[in-house]
């Protein structure tokens, strides 16, 4: 009989924690524990938050009975260290006061992860590890080149969600995931587009940096010259908050609640069916360019996130991208999975842990 490893993972959101407490394979519960947004707004950095996102995990625990004495493994998600090649890696000082640091140049909630871990692995114990962060950078020397001498493109994606469906979808076909070349899609507030060939993400849109679709929160890419026109007299926050919070969707409508914007669709609302359509023409146009990327060798268009609860999503890829390669869709995401499994194989002995390097994965061209 297989031995019993407990498992938690910590994923920190924008407004809360999501918890799952794992045995094996099996989920034994998934929670978002919510953090108030006006407590959050007081504190002048995310690290600050930390400890009151403690305090709130600590009362979710407690109130739910749940003891954490002989975990096998706490999983935190990875935030903005340094950028490394995807895989597993032991979470330990260095790593953490990286990811403190935002050295990777990722300002986003997902830093608190390994700090959160950290915290609760010193009072329970369990080896301590984070997987394929959002700064995962497997890109090909050409990927990284701008037609600006000295500025780099930047590996930034939901790469989490894009290698585990990837990893599971390539188990579909019989095959591994280090075996095969995917074009892997994660459509939702954020959309990453990424060409994987033979296990590597050799490249992708900076979905992280604002480049690709527009989304329901993000401008998404435009013309330099509509740019500096359009925010000639904006500030730097309001800049930054159309890359990552007011722009695409919400910059039309007001909100980025998908829900909300896709039943002005469904009611025959033409401004909403001619934004949203373009949303999805976007995606359709960046599938296109990664299938150029692996000059055509595709063995599958692979979709997941939230928005493909939405059918003509799907759909509309499928008419326009299924001749490249069969499309196929996992809705939804499969962060805590992910984690959870990655710990698991390490414990098994499957997979071994890599040590966090402490450097950016590419740091220039040495000629």
């Amino acid at each position: 009989m297989d031995k019993i490893y407990r498992i938690l993972v910590i994923n920190p959101g924008s407004t809360s924690t999501k918890l799952s407490m794992f045995e094996n394979e099996t989920c034994l519960f998934t929670e978002d524990v919510f953090h108030d947004s006006s407590v959050l707004k007081k504190f002048p950095t995310i690290n600050d938050q930390l400890d009151y996102r403690m305090e709130v995990v600590d009362k979710f625990l407690k109130d739910g009975n749940i003891d954490l004495t002989g975990v096998d493994a706490i999983v935190g998600r990875g935030g903005g260290c340094y950028s490394v090649e995807g895989g597993i890696y032991k979470i330990d000082d260095r790593l953490i006061q990286d990811t403190k640091a935002a050295k990777g140049g990722l300002y986003h909630s997902s830093m608190l992860g390994v700090q959160m871990a950290d915290v609760l692995h010193k009072k329970y114990g369990g080896i301590m590890i984070m997987m394929n962060p959002p700064i995962v950078d497997e890109l090909c020397d050409l990927a990284r080149v701008t037609g600006v001498d000295g500025v780099y493109r930047r590996a930034v994606c939901h790469a989490l969600n894009l290698k585990e469906t990837a990893r599971r979808h390539a188990i579909s076909l019989g095959k591994k995931y280090e075996d095969c070349n995917f074009i892997v899609c994660h459509i939702d507030g954020g959309i990453s587009i990424t060409a994987h060939k033979k296990g590597k993400m050799i490249d992708g849109n900076d979905a992280g940096g604002g480049e690709g679709p527009f989304t329901p929160t993000r401008m998404g890419t435009m013309a330099v010259t509509d740019i500096t026109r359009y925010f000639w007299d904006k500030t730097q926050a309001e800049m930054k908050s159309l890359c990552s919070q007011t722009g695409g969707l919400s910059s039309y409508f007001g909100t980025s609640n998908s829900d909300t914007i896709h039943k002005k669709v469904e009611e025959g609302d033409r401004k909403a069916t001619r934004v949203w359509n373009a949303m999805i023409y976007q995606v359709i146009k960046y599938i296109g360019s990664m299938s150029t990327v692996l000059q055509g060798k595709v063995d599958g268009i692979v979709l997941t996130g939230g928005l493909l609860r939405f059918p003509e999503v799907e759909e509309k890829i499928r008419e326009s991208c299924g001749w490249i390669a069969p499309v196929t869709s996992y809705p939804g995401e499969f962060e805590q999975e992910a984690m959870a499994f990655g710990a698991l194989r390490v414990l098994r002995g499957e997979e071994e842990a890599k040590i966090y390097p402490g450097k950016p994965v590419w740091d220039g061209f040495k000629d």
